[in-house]
Order: structure tokens, then C-alpha cells, then sequence
């Protein structure tokens, strides 16, 4: 089948959010661990507890997995290292015993506290400063189409 411009824009497209997206990721990674000691994982992991513990009595690490959108190994392994270094704690959930629960520790409430300034700092050197507010409305807008198809479709 002949290729279309159709199908080269797609794939110009896809290409170009694939680069994008692994750019910024890496440069605000870098940044991220340079000036906390904090790697991506890790801060991504303390957002999501700090965020669920805001609105929910306990932090599943089912429901922190899908909340992440990782798969439960990953999720799990993550936990492991994060618990080793005193940044989180899981217990088991006193509702039914069967799952388990994680909680911030204090030295993960600290260095997220710590890093959350420098972090968004070097978000809005590398991301939102270079996009103009019609730019940053449309990948909201994208986001919100491909999160509308996403839970459509489960």
C-alpha cells in the first residue's frame, strides 16, 4: 500500500512526540537528580502517595499502580527501593489484610517538600516558558481526548 501524506504526517507526528517527550523527560530527570538526589521514578512515586493520601484514608499499592499507570512489578520494585532508603513504608492494610499500604515516611515527606520548588522550576525552563499558552492549551487538549478515549474504551 502506498504511503500518503496522510500517513507520513502521522508518523512525522508520532515521531516528533516520541522525541519530545524522551528530551524533556531526560533534561527535567537530570535536573531532578542533580539538585535534590532524587531520581524520576522516585519523585514520581512520592507525588502520586502524596496526592491518593490527600483524598483517600489508605494508599493501596494496587491502587497506586493504576493510578501510575505501571505495572505492579515495576510499582513493587520501586517500593522496594524507596523502603530500603527510608523514604516510604508499607504495611499491610488493616481493611481486609490481603494488600498493603504505603505511606509516606518522613524523609520522603522532607525530600518531597525539598524537591517540589526545583522541580517545577526546571519544568517551566525546559517545558511551559518555550510554549506559548495557545501550544500548552492544545496538549491539554490532547491529553484530555486520548484520557477520554482511554476510560471510554475500559
Amino acid at each position: 500500500m502506498p504511503e500518503t501524506s496522510a500517513h507520513r504526517r502521522s508518523d512525522d507526528g508520532w515521531a516528533a512526540y516520541r522525541r519530545l517527550r524522551l528530551l524533556v523527560d531526560a533534561e527535567i530527570a537530570r535536573d531532578l537528580e542533580r539538585d535534590t538526589g532524587l531520581s524520576m521514578p522516585d519523585y514520581e512515586v512520592l507525588t502520586a502517595v502524596a496526592e491518593l493520601a490527600a483524598t483517600e484514608a489508605c494508599v493501596r499499592v494496587s491502587g497506586l499502580a493504576a493510578h501510575m499507570y505501571w505495572p505492579h512489578s515495576r510499582l513493587s520494585r520501586q517500593l522496594g527501593r524507596m523502603e530500603r532508603r527510608g523514604l516510604i513504608a508499607r504495611e499491610p492494610c488493616e481493611r481486609d489484610g490481603r494488600g498493603q499500604d504505603v505511606l509516606l515516611a518522613a524523609a520522603g515527606r522532607q525530600a518531597l517538600d525539598a524537591a517540589t520548588p526545583a522541580h517545577r522550576e526546571s519544568i517551566r525552563q525546559r517545558f511551559t516558558d518555550l510554549l506559548t499558552p495557545a501550544q500548552l492549551t492544545a496538549i491539554a487538549g490532547i491529553e484530555q481526548t486520548i484520557e477520554r478515549h482511554r476510560t471510554a474504551g475500559s
